[in-house]
């Protein structure tokens, strides 16, 4: 897969048509599979007992879904989820950067369908697991 957008790109497009997340959630780096991307963990994202909160690391995976197909296909505003499960398997570390790889597994027309795997920095051990598809709208004349 041909890479048309890197990292600076994708995350001057948040800066302009996501300016809600920017900031917050950027991309790293751009992958020959995916992207990396990285929420930066502020106390707004924290729950009760200082833990990550699930909505937001659900955030951080659609981001880097989302990020990891324009990386592909352009600036694309209207790609949307159509599903998405997400399995949270431990306690994030408090007060860390979260990572999430993604990994684009089919990237075609009209569908892709991507995973990702969010880890507190600096640990190797997940601390959740994404499965993502998304639909691509059709180019228009």
């Amino acid at each position: 897969m041909t890479i048309v957008m890197d990292a600076a790109a994708l995350n001057a497009f948040l800066e302009t048509d996501f300016p809600q997340v920017a900031g917050q959630y950027v991309i790293d780096d751009v992958t020959p599979d995916g992207v990396l991307a990285r929420l930066r963990v502020r106390d707004g994202h924290l729950r009760p007992g200082g833990t990550v909160s699930g909505p937001s690391m659900f955030a951080l995976a659609d981001l880097a879904v989302y990020c990891a197909i324009l990386s592909r296909i352009g600036p694309v505003g209207l790609a949307v989820t159509t599903n998405a499960s997400i399995d949270f398997m431990r306690k994030p570390v408090a007060g860390v950067d979260l990572l999430a790889e993604c990994r684009i597994l089919k990237l075609g027309r009209v569908l892709a369908v991507a995973d990702v795997l969010i880890r507190s920095m600096g640990t190797d051990a997940p601390v959740a697991r994404c499965s993502t598809t998304y639909s691509i709208p059709p180019e228009r004349p």
